[in-house]
């Protein structure tokens, strides 16, 4: 005969409460019973805090800049909107229609190589927030080298030369006229109805804006083309051009997207920035098959800018 001993054996009762049984029993079974009824209620309250964690991931995002747009790429759902109409300037963002007209002209030779003028590093040198792929005059480049320039440390001699390149005229500035007039064409053949451009490069004259949602349009239009999605993911780059006596020199250029490296599947896009377009970012990424891509404009700082679009990138996979 075996000694009957008292144990404290803790039973959950209804609504996760706990209450000490006392109770005299030989019988391992029923202790074990009260261990597995407190590891269930174990796991159902981690389940709430789970299900709490969820929500808030799923929760719309709070963002610094004053306009933000996100939808799925695919189906061209909207996801998240923030003044997603409003128009604004737009910074260098613009750019992502400079590279878009020059890759729709008919029989483009990637491999075309355009001398650089002396007018464009005079451009860089008059406009005090024109960023630059440094240029040097004389050399000769391809216009696939000159979307780099353009894409990546989001050069506005690049642009410039791509203007001077592909539009149509018998001099500079009627070359440039026609190049921006077929920026505003292509955006209203892809029905930017709030998008307007007057110049190649974002430093604008007046009349240079666009809206989130727009330039989310835009970017998603661009990324059709093959050889744009390669130059918007490239974090650097070297390249090796002509130079005016027929050697050699090797360009280096940085991406100025700090998404790419930061972010896990960011495939681009572009950063824009100045007095009055503060700090833009149009952003894509993929992960598991779906590609999301956004706008924010008007954000505080570089670093607010990232941060927004990060919060918005997760809050679309999350849809």
């Amino acid at each position: 005969m075996r000694l009957i001993r008292e144990r404290p054996c803790y039973v959950v009762a209804g609504q996760g409460h706990l209450e000490i049984l006392t109770l005299k029993t030989g019988m391992k079974g029923l202790c074990r019973v009260s261990a597995v009824t407190v590891t269930a209620g174990a796991v159902l309250t981690a389940g709430a805090f789970t299900a709490s964690a969820q929500a808030a991931t799923t929760a719309t995002p709070a963002i610094v800049a004053k306009g933000g747009f996100v939808m799925n790429n695919g189906t061209g759902k909207s996801l998240f909107t923030k003044a997603a109409d409003t128009r604004r300037s737009t910074g260098s963002t613009t750019k992502i229609m400079t590279a878009r007209v020059v890759l729709a002209q008919p029989n483009l030779n990637l491999d075309a190589k355009v001398t650089v003028q002396k007018a464009y590093s005079d451009y860089i040198v008059d406009n005090n927030w024109a960023s630059s792929a440094k240029l040097i005059v004389g050399d000769k480049v391809t216009v696939r080298q000159l979307l780099y320039g353009l894409m990546l440390p989001s050069g506005c001699d690049a642009a410039y030369a791509l203007a001077d390149k592909f539009g149509t005229g018998s001099t500079r500035a009627a070359r440039v006229k026609s190049f921006i007039g077929k920026m505003n064409s292509t955006a209203k053949s892809l029905g930017l109805t709030n998008t307007h451009f007057d110049s190649f490069d974002g430093i604008g004259h007046g009349a240079n804006y666009s809206t989130p949602r727009d330039l989310t349009k835009l970017a998603s239009s661009a990324m059709k083309y093959s050889t744009f999605r390669t130059v918007v993911k490239t974090k650097s780059t070297k390249q090796k051009v002509t130079t005016k006596n027929g050697g050699y020199r090797y360009m280096s250029w940085t991406n100025t997207n700090n998404l790419l490296g930061s972010y896990s599947g960011t495939i681009g896009v572009k950063t824009g920035s100045g007095p009055e377009a503060k700090y833009c970012l149009v952003f894509a990424a993929t992960r598991n098959g779906k590609t999301v891509i956004g706008t924010v404009l008007a954000s505080s700082s570089v670093d607010n800018r990232t941060a927004d679009a990060k919060k918005l990138l997760n809050y679309g996979f999350s849809r």
